[in-house]
């Protein structure tokens, strides 16, 4: 359980940060960065989910349960050693990305395929979608990145990766079932 009695420490003033097993990192370190994205990714998605009602605001908000879990397990390094944990280390699992392709599937049976690209817009939600998809990706190259450098869970890529697909397809559910998508016109405009 996390408890929170105070906001600021004054621990960090110096430009470093603790991690999950209490070593420090500066704060534009790779793995900061990465799961820096994630909860960049996190607001992103509150955005959104302002935005959505039923089943999709559910999604949401199961989605942003699962960034708390994702930046849990990126801002613990070295998983190799999670038995050396005095308590149960947090890391994304399979179920999680096994689910969201679920989701996309049962979103994407309803969607006309697509005959061009997809502009971000339409809806307000398509939209805010559309910013998910794309910060998602930029967390997705920053935990690549920072799997070549050092140890990552391979479920934590996994995750985001399949999460941009999520909101893309989410996207075109939010503009009714892609009716409402804007599409790129190539050199519409010369």
């Amino acid at each position: 359980m996390v408890v929170l009695n105070r906001i600021y420490t004054r621990t960090g003033d110096k430009g470093d940060t603790a991690l999950g097993d209490g070593s420090r990192r500066a704060k534009d370190d790779l793995r900061i960065e990465a799961y820096g994205t994630v909860d960049e990714t996190n607001a992103a998605t509150g955005l959104a989910r302002l935005h959505a009602s039923g089943e999709m605001e559910a999604a949401l908000g199961r989605i942003q349960n699962d960034l708390f879990d994702l930046g849990a397990d990126l801002c613990r390094p070295a998983p190799e050693r999670d038995g050396e944990a005095p308590y149960p280390v947090l890391r994304m699992v399979a179920e999680q990305t096994e689910r969201l392709e679920r989701e996309i599937d049962a979103m994407n049976e309803s969607l006309a395929p697509l005959r061009s690209f997809v502009l971000p817009g339409g809806s307000a939600l398509a939209a805010h979608l559309h910013l998910c998809r794309t910060v998602s990706r930029r967390a997705e190259r920053l935990a690549v990145a920072l799997g070549r450098a050092e140890a990552v869970n391979e479920h934590a890529t996994r995750y985001l990766n399949r999460l941009s697909d999520w909101f893309f397809v989410a996207s075109r559910a939010a503009n009714a079932d892609g009716a409402g998508d804007v599409l790129w016109q190539p050199g519409a405009n010369r």
